[in-house]
């Protein structure tokens, strides 16, 4: 059974049925479904152990992103197969998100305090560096061709931890590309909440600077913005740590996805090397602030 007739077979439909592939999504597919109802949005996934994907949970999460409303309606859901709500709202670009800096700071700051109250079931907790810790062990199962360069990864996630700043712990979406926000002209909205947790702010607020190319001129007035004061020089540490922390998970992530999946159209060895470059450019602009992390 193809994806499509899999959607048309799906219950939730009333009359015809019209269904378009979206572009996006790198571990899962989208459509556009229309029917007399209107518009809809469907994701099809499974579950990813290796990238700590849960469907079950990112449903939950999902619903209560909506009941708080800070995402889509969840219209029906079973095993691999959610349907939302469809916006009909611009989806951002880097240059958005840059240009929204202070309203994703604003839209962050009331997802992480509001979420606890509507999440439920066992708390799963988003660590990035225990991510990419785990990452390097599935890569080495694997035999991955980054294989030799592991002990490098981990030794740089190691100094990047040590001086994260501590944060109060938060309701996280941990996936910020620049595609999962949303803007219908009057307010802001996430989507895709694969990776959703209790964690630290950092991780959000350096994702959205990190995977936007937000220059430091642009990304520290989003990260006073959110914390409502200047940070002091031990939360901008934190913060630069953590934008190179976060490009390092994207790379691996890149990496266990080129062992393990194979989404239409997505060239993984590329998104690879892409991510590594702006690694690089990250640790560079990190070592000519705080010196050079790795002797």
């Amino acid at each position: 059974m193809t994806s499509e007739d899999r959607i048309r077979r799906l219950p939730c439909w009333k009359g015809s049925v019209d269904v378009a592939p979206l572009s996006g999504g790198l571990s899962n597919e989208n459509f556009l479904v229309t029917d007399a109802a209107g518009k809809h949005v469907v994701r099809l996934g499974r579950d990813y152990p290796f990238h700590h994907v849960l469907r079950e949970r990112e449903l939950m999460t999902a619903r209560a992103a909506s009941a708080a409303g800070f995402g889509p309606a969840v219209e029906y859901a079973e095993p691999g197969a959610m349907v939302t709500q469809f916006l009909g709202a611009k989806t951002f670009c880097a240059e958005d998100v840059r240009a929204n800096a202070e309203r994703i700071a604003t839209l962050m700051r009331s997802f992480h305090r509001q979420m606890p109250a509507h999440v439920s079931g066992p708390g799963f907790m988003f660590w990035v560096f225990h991510v990419i810790r785990d990452y390097a062990r599935t890569l080495s199962t694997g035999k991955s061709r980054m294989m030799p360069v592991l002990p490098l990864y981990l030794a740089l996630a190691d100094r990047l931890e040590s001086v994260q700043a501590p944060l109060p712990i938060v309701f996280g979406h941990n996936d910020l590309l620049p595609a999962n926000f949303l803007d219908d002209g009057d307010k802001l909205w996430l989507i895709d909440f694969e990776y959703a947790g209790f964690g630290t702010a950092m991780f959000d607020l350096a994702g959205i600077a990190s995977n936007s190319g937000m220059p430091d001129a642009e990304a520290e007035p989003l990260l006073g913005a959110y914390l409502g004061h200047s940070p002091d020089e031990a939360v901008r540490r934190s913060f630069a740590a953590m934008q190179c922390a976060s490009l390092l998970r994207e790379a691996m992530w890149s990496m266990v996805s080129e062992l393990h999946l194979d989404a239409p159209g997505v060239d993984y060895v590329a998104y690879t090397t892409e991510n590594l470059a702006r690694l690089d450019a990250a640790l560079e602009n990190y070592s000519s602030r705080y010196g050079k992390i790795l002797s």
